[in-house]
């Protein structure tokens, strides 16, 4: 039997879908890469067979910060509340905390936290702007790990990793998409190059002899694991954990596409279409819908330091809502990205937009 087994491919990918471009010609030519995601048939994970790390640089064009919303703030909250059910008397680490977010939430809440990433910029001193690899003589009672595992090339190794500078115990919070959750939805937009991993919750049953609770998480779009670090095993495929991509899986790019291209205004000419969310997910539709010969006008994003920026393969061009809601024109397509954040951007933009989630959902 074969070593890995192949269940979806996706070619010339942007490598980094959240880092900014100051110039649509940076943005159009950026590094790209192939996903080829498989499945290992002795540790039963998916992954990308042709992830080469060496494509991948995180330093301050790269913006993934999502706490601009209140609908992401009200999920921070929740996570806030595992994290002090489990920790609240522990030195913590996170590892991977970005642009320190979540940790500078967490210190306004009284926990003690230090935080580690290659990408921040602020000035606290709790936080050490490189990798963990980089980083040997820290360590914590707990350690703190959101949308990091996702990113690495072997996550059994990384948790091995942290174990060993961690002198082998710890209680560990594990956060990452849900592979489960893309097949449900039919979400091609959310399979990304950056992603190396893509984990179902049963993965985490499997490489930890002890899990305190899990579960999932913003609409089970991401899933969670409180585990006991000193438990970490090496997977092992038993045959029940085969995956599977729905054979209609990309049905919603074609359904997009041709609702962009046949959707006719009042005066004879096409409806303008907006993408509302210039992160991963929208950097995928956009590129998608290039490919499909589908025009986008415009994409939204409230995130400040994405707004006059372009996003990586199709070099569209980010703008602030109030800079593009002024120009539309009644029965513009809006199309949502990450139906979460629905109600909350119809409350902005107001109901005389046609809005439409990206799994070809009509609202």
């Amino acid at each position: 039997m074969k070593r890995y087994r192949e269940i979806y491919r996706a070619e010339e990918l942007p490598v980094t879908q959240n880092r900014m471009f100051d110039t649509r010609d940076d943005a159009i030519n950026c590094v790209k890469g192939d996903v080829i995601l498989v499945q290992d048939m002795k540790t039963g994970l998916i992954f990308n067979q042709a992830f080469r790390p060496g494509l991948i640089e995180y330093s301050s064009d790269y913006q993934n910060e999502q706490a601009f919303s209140v609908v992401f703030q009200k999920h921070i909250d929740e996570v806030t509340e595992i994290i002090r059910h489990y920790f609240s008397n522990n030195s913590l680490v996170e590892i991977g905390c970005g642009k320190g977010f979540f940790l500078e939430h967490l210190l306004s809440h009284g926990f003690n936290i230090k935080g580690i990433d290659p990408a921040y910029e602020g000035k606290n001193p709790a936080v050490i702007k490189a990798t963990f690899e980089q980083i040997s003589n820290i360590s914590g009672e707990a350690i703190i790990l959101r949308h990091v595992l996702e990113h690495i090339l072997d996550p059994v190794a990384f948790l091995s990793g942290i174990k060993i500078a961690n002198r082998g115990v710890g209680k560990m919070y594990i956060e990452v998409p849900c592979f489960d959750w893309i097949c449900r939805n039919h979400a091609w937009f959310d399979v990304y190059y950056e992603h190396v991993n893509y984990f179902r919750l049963q993965d985490f049953y499997r490489m930890f002899d002890k899990v305190y609770e899990s579960g999932y998480l913003f609409g089970r779009q991401y899933l969670f694991v409180v585990t006991d670090l000193s438990t970490l095993r090496c997977p092992e495929f038993t045959g029940r954990e085969s995956a599977a991509i729905p054979i209609d899986f990309l049905e919603g790019v074609h359904t997009c596409a041709n609702i962009i291209k046949e959707s006719i205004s009042s005066n004879g000419s096409l409806r303008r279409s907006v993408i509302w969310g210039g992160a991963s997910k929208g950097v995928i539709f956009a590129l998608f819908m290039q490919r499909a010969k589908a025009n986008i006008d415009f994409v939204i994003d409230i995130n400040p330091a994405k707004q006059g920026k372009y996003i990586g393969g199709s070099g569209l061009l980010i703008y602030s809502p109030e800079d593009v809601l002024k120009q539309l024109e009644s029965g513009s397509n809006i199309f949502i990205m990450n139906k979460n954040y629905l109600p909350e951007i119809v409350s902005k933009a107001g109901k005389q937009f046609n809005y439409l989630t990206v799994n070809h959902e009509k609202i």
